[in-house]
């Protein structure tokens, strides 16, 4: 009897509803009835139940549509004799996959850890991504790569120590503000998301820090090289003789 009258006093409008169970359903299927077939999917898959699996696989499909695009940049600049490579697209795609979970449980655990969204804790957050999260992904991004590369470990740390300088500098002026917007404004759930979404642009930017500035600058050492260290076996016998 209980039971029945807080029902009918909660729900008047429908005496048929004789259980909270009930209620819920018909509240959430009330609510999903309204979204479009697009939003009932990014509901669905930014529920808690394939949030890791949403995450991991659109960090790895956003990574491959940066070098995606840094391939066309290059192929229209002939520094590609093919227009795409696509061991390189399915190693950017391997490696963005890895650090899918990295992000996600890194987000879940600042946003349980420090739920406030006051500006001391977001400066904070902030200075943890930077110190901390972001060296932790650059090293991921280029050892990862190396390791699909099959190149040997040395070769990894040289290329790591040349290019970190450069990547960590863009990143210290792309990430604090986005970071402001992503700890301040977006829903937890959706933070990796939005994070994935801006490193998009950045992916190109890693790409071709990877595949195009490495190349130029040993071209331009190569380049360097003093003329008399090129000479021929002619040139050689004259200098002797004189």
């Amino acid at each position: 009897m209980y039971k029945f009258t807080s029902c009918l006093l909660r729900n008047y409008k429908n005496i048929k509803c004789f259980n909270d169970s009930h209620l819920v359903k018909r509240h959430v299927s009330k609510n999903n009835s309204k979204l479009s077939p697009a939003g009932l999917t990014v509901s669905v898959l930014f529920s808690k139940k394939y949030l890791l699996a949403s995450n991991t696989i659109s960090s790895g499909l956003l990574m491959f549509v940066g070098d995606l695009c840094q391939q066309e940049l290059e192929y229209r600049q002939n520094l590609l004799d093919k227009r795409y490579d696509y061991a390189r697209l399915t190693r950017m795609f391997i490696v963005g996959l890895a650090l899918g979970p990295i992000h996600h449980y890194y987000y879940i655990g600042i946003a349980k850890k420090w739920p406030e969204r006051t500006t001391k804790i977001i400066l904070w957050k902030i200075a943890l991504d930077q110190f901390i999260m972001s060296p932790i992904c650059i090293a991921c991004f280029f050892f990862g790569l190396n390791a699909l590369e099959m190149r040997p470990f040395k070769e990894a740390v040289n290329e790591f120590k040349q290019k970190f300088y450069a990547v960590y500098t863009a990143d210290w002026l792309i990430w604090p503000p986005t970071q402001w917007v992503n700890f301040y404004y977006v829903n937890v759930k959706y933070q990796v998301l939005y994070i994935n979404a801006i490193t998009m642009l950045y992916n190109v930017f890693l790409s071709y820090i990877k595949h195009v500035h490495g190349e130029e600058v040993k071209s331009e050492h190569k380049l360097s090289v003093p003329d008399n260290v090129l000479t021929t076996p002619e040139n050689n016998k004259s200098s002797i003789s004189s």
